[in-house]
């Protein structure tokens, strides 16, 4: 941490160059942050509300806000991991030419993913207002929402960008499993649709579910996560977090022969 700490203002360089680099060839820029969610969740609203009438759960059945927090929360978790996993190949030229600590390349790309995630809520907010949706001061728990998904999201990131490096096939591995693991999360369906389904406990025990609604709470239904989910998913993050770290620190000195 000392180290990070010391290289701090390469961190937020990284992170900069990462923004710029996304969108540089872009007419709209940062407005596709917001704007790829909303146009996913219109497909979503048409196929799953309209068409299927799926109803969401007791009280509540906004679906605009129930796909569209889940798309950013997978969005954002998704793109970091692919992201983590080619950014020490992607700052090989560094790597090569300057004693800096690898983990600072991974912690960029999950940073980058933070901003692109709070600026995608504010299309989300104004869905909240369009709809008539209650906006309660749970969402002021946002925050540690967001802290939470981005330590799980830096955690699976380190521990899969040395493979990265390591075998080339990881990326596109990682990428099928990202494919199989977003149908197995209720990202665009709700869990009560699985109540009698042998995938239930699949969708149950999935740990990046658990991530995903104590994001979702505050937005969707209004209210901070129960204590005891909330518990659950700190330990998860960082048991995800501690294994990543420890994974990459036994890989580092390796890295700079493979890239």
């Amino acid at each position: 941490m000392r180290e990070i700490y010391r290289y701090r203002d390469l961190i937020f360089a990284l992170v900069a160059r990462e923004l710029k680099v996304r969108y540089r060839r872009s007419a709209i820029g940062f407005t596709w942050t917001m704007l790829q969610p909303l146009l996913t969740m219109l497909v979503l609203q048409v196929v799953f509300s309209s068409l299927f009438r799926m109803e969401l759960e007791e009280g509540t059945n906004n679906y605009p806000v129930y796909a569209l927090s889940g798309i950013m929360f997978w969005n954002f978790f998704s793109q970091s991991i692919v992201a983590s996993m080619n950014s020490l190949k992607g700052n090989s030229p560094i790597l090569r030419k300057l004693p800096v600590p690898k983990e600072v390349f991974p912690l960029a790309t999950v940073i980058s993913g933070v901003i692109n995630l709070v600026l995608a809520l504010v299309p989300l907010m104004l869905i909240l207002l369009f709809t008539h949706h209650p906006m309660t001061p749970a969402l002021l728990f946002l925050p540690v929402s967001i802290l939470l998904a981005a330590l799980f999201t830096l955690g699976a990131g380190l521990l899969l960008s040395p493979l990265a490096v390591f075998f080339s096939d990881v990326v596109e591995m990682i990428g099928v499993l990202l494919s199989i693991l977003m149908y197995l999360t209720p990202i665009f369906y709700p869990m009560k649709i699985l109540e009698h389904s042998p995938y239930l406990p699949l969708v149950r025990f999935n740990p990046v579910r658990s991530i995903l609604e104590v994001f979702r709470d505050p937005i969707f239904r209004g209210k901070v996560p129960p204590l005891t989910h909330l518990s659950v998913c700190f330990c998860i993050a960082l048991a995800a977090l501690l294994i990543g770290a420890w994974a990459f620190r036994r890989s580092s000195d390796r890295i700079p022969f493979y890239i």
